[in-house]
């Protein structure tokens, strides 16, 4: 079991809430690491998909003996570094006589693995390989596209879940406004079979087309391979119910709160009526001080003007 933190100041409450499940998430970084044995292809294999994710990625270089994500507690470990390196996906390559070049795609939730897909790697080629202009090479951190070709992407279990976990390896920071000349690169997923699939990693090249529209090109600049199904192990459909919660459209609407663009959140109170003109006024009010002062002046002027008249008493001059 994993144990709970607890913060001991401010700072690191802030930083384990936003490590925290969350409505609207952050964006998803991704754990590489290697099995006990692990084949050199496999090992380029891992390498290029860093090199893809470099900017949302931790890798791990080290053999893990331990980690066994579909064997009952082998998973611990795996969690353990999940919850270490706030990661929310994970590749793990191994490499067996029973399954050669075998490469898991994981999602966890709540630091816990939520599902797994296991594939078998075939016909790699690794980005080295390619050759190409290197000015239309896709740039760290630019969102691409996706090609799902193949009908047994909406019909096959296997090949739909496999859709889902490549959207959320490659897809990056959820964003609402794109400019479309940061649009560089595409993932094409071709589904040859419903235990194989071709994955290719393809650079878009802008041409004239005599339109405002232009033309576009794809140039393969690597990586590329074969995927072949092994196992999946879908979600517990609890854990999917609560890891698919969303903000409701429909949510309650708080009174009297608004949200303004300079501003911000903007609140109103209730203030009932003060009733000024029945309030109990006392005699010590400045603007009461004020007045006698001013009388007082004045009752010196007029008998500097006139000192035989008896002056008046303040209660005749207020009067």
């Amino acid at each position: 079991m994993l144990k709970t933190r607890v913060a001991k100041n401010h700072r690191a409450k802030r930083a384990l809430e936003n490590r925290a499940p969350k409505l609207v998430e952050n964006g998803k970084k991704t754990l590489i690491l290697e099995g006990t044995k692990c084949s050199a292809v496999l090992r380029e294999v891992l390498t290029d998909i860093y090199q893809l994710k470099k900017d949302n990625c931790v890798r791990f270089t080290r053999k893990n003996d331990n980690v066994r994500p579909f064997e009952g507690g082998g998973e611990t470990s795996l969690e353990f570094f999940s919850l270490k390196t706030d990661c929310s996906l994970f590749l793990y390559g191994s490499h067996s006589k029973k399954r050669p070049n075998n490469l898991i795609f994981g999602r966890m939730y709540d630091h816990h693995i939520y599902d797994l897909f296991e594939v078998g790697v075939e016909n790699f080629k690794r980005m080295s390989l390619f050759s190409y202009d290197r000015k239309i090479a896709p740039k760290i951190g630019s969102k691409p596209l996706f090609a799902f070709i193949g009908e047994w992407f909406e019909s096959v279990e296997e090949l739909i879940h496999l859709k889902e976990i490549l959207l959320d390896l490659f897809r990056g920071q959820v964003i609402e406004n794109l400019n479309l000349v940061g649009v560089d690169h595409v993932y094409v997923v071709s589904a040859i079979s419903p235990k194989k699939v071709l994955f290719m990693h393809c650079a878009l090249r802008l041409k004239r087309s005599g339109t405002s529209v232009p033309r576009m090109e794809l140039v393969e600049v690597g990586p590329s391979m074969d995927l072949v199904v092994r196992r999946h192990r879908l979600p517990n459909p609890s854990i999917k119910k609560e890891a698919m919660k969303t903000v409701s459209k429909h949510a309650k609407k708080i009174k009297n709160v608004s949200h303004d663009v300079i501003d911000g959140k903007i609140g109103k109170i209730y203030m009932p009526d003060q009733k000024v003109g029945s309030m109990v006024l006392t005699s010590d009010v400045k603007g009461l001080k004020r007045e006698r002062r001013e009388a007082k002046a004045n009752k010196k002027n007029a008998f500097k003007e006139n000192p035989t008249k008896k002056p008046k008493t303040d209660d005749e001059i207020k009067a």
